[in-house]
């Protein structure tokens, strides 16, 4: 243990504040209690667990925007080898801090960086948690797409959504036919110029018709829904992204990459 004291704990999670990451520790601390959200993010946690393997010896997993390493941790006591990324150094202090409090810090690597950096990196990962990111970003489908080439088992995916389950069951149309674009269930994902609930990172808020639409476009599976606007889904073999097959140039453009020049 990295500490002598319960006051010992208190005081470095009160140097490292605020924390977004409601931790528990062995003596009953925790490093968010009163927490705008509830217990957060252990409530997510609870509706995700029992999807997620018990054993995930021999697992390498990603958790992206890991924060302060909640989910991160979870993977670890389960065996697996975790990397976890965010942007933000704050967060990751407070994860390296932690990490040693609960003995994980061999188990456990974070890293300073953006999605987008995951493109230039090399190799797969068996489970791969994309939580609570997507609506942050504003080039979210080229992050989607890069993210889905290093799924190797499972995604999970999860995002703030738009109200409903309705979907559209989309089919071709000609150019100047366009009502259809404006039923419930068409995927849509409403832009944010400004700010969405104080926060300026906010800017899309898909349907959930547009989540599966767009998971499916970056060649995914779903394959379950564990708890509220999160989705499991896995690589889709026989239905693979368009940047894998017809659409590669544009996607290598997007990356700042010129193939063939």
């Amino acid at each position: 243990m990295d500490y002598a004291d319960s006051d010992g704990i208190s005081d470095k999670i009160k140097a490292l504040s605020p924390w977004f990451h409601n931790l528990h520790f062995e003596d009953g601390t925790q490093t968010a209690p009163d927490h705008f959200l509830g217990d957060f993010p252990r409530f997510k946690w609870l509706q995700l667990a029992p999807f997620i393997p018990e054993d995930l010896s021999g697992c390498h997993a990603l958790d992206i925007g890991c924060n302060a390493g909640f989910y991160t941790f979870e993977l670890a006591r389960r065996g697996a080898e975790v990397t976890g990324i965010d942007i933000d150094q704050r967060y990751l202090e407070q994860a390296d801090w932690a990490a040693r409090q609960y003995g994980l810090q061999d188990r456990v690597t974070f890293r300073q960086m953006q999605v987008y950096d995951l493109a230039r990196e090399k190799g797969e990962y068996d489970l791969v948690l994309f939580m609570g990111v997507f609506y942050h970003l504003r080039y979210p489908l080229l992050a989607l797409d890069i993210i889905a080439q290093k799924v190797k088992g499972m995604m999970v995916f999860q995002t703030l959504a738009m109200p409903g389950k309705e979907i559209y069951k989309q089919v071709d149309h000609p150019i100047n036919e366009r009502a259809s674009l404006l039923e419930p269930g068409w995927p849509k994902m409403a832009f944010i110029e400004y700010r969405f609930a104080g926060d300026p990172t906010n800017w899309w808020i898909p349907n959930h018709a547009a989540v599966e639409s767009l998971l499916r476009s970056a060649g995914m599976r779903i394959t379950g829904y564990p708890g509220h606007e999160i989705y499991l889904c896995e690589p889709d073999h026989e239905a693979p992204s368009c940047i894998s097959t017809w659409n590669r140039e544009e996607y290598l453009a997007a990356l700042g990459e010129n193939p063939g020049r």
